[in-house]
């Protein structure tokens, strides 16, 4: 499983992600603030808390996701 090394927040809810293995896109975050597991994540200043954590990214109070489902995000938009 690949480690993120750069998670920078943007704008619009979106993160710049380097993985260990030299994977780089920007992770758009939006879709998954519907669920109650990250309606925190909707306050910009909390958002721009992200760090890269483990095998993927973290906001202090613990909400994550894991870097299989950024690296399959990224994969995916560059697809579309």
């Amino acid at each position: 499983m690949d480690k993120i090394i750069k998670a920078f927040a943007l704008d619009d809810y979106k993160i710049e992600i380097l993985t260990s293995s030299g994977i780089s896109g920007i992770f758009d975050v939006k879709p998954y603030l519907r669920g109650s597991a990250f309606k925190e994540l909707a306050n910009e200043s909390y958002f721009r808390m992200v760090r890269p954590a483990h095998y993927g990214i973290m906001w202090p109070h613990e909400q994550d996701f894991s870097s299989d489902t950024i690296i399959w995000d990224i994969q995916n938009a560059i697809a579309v």
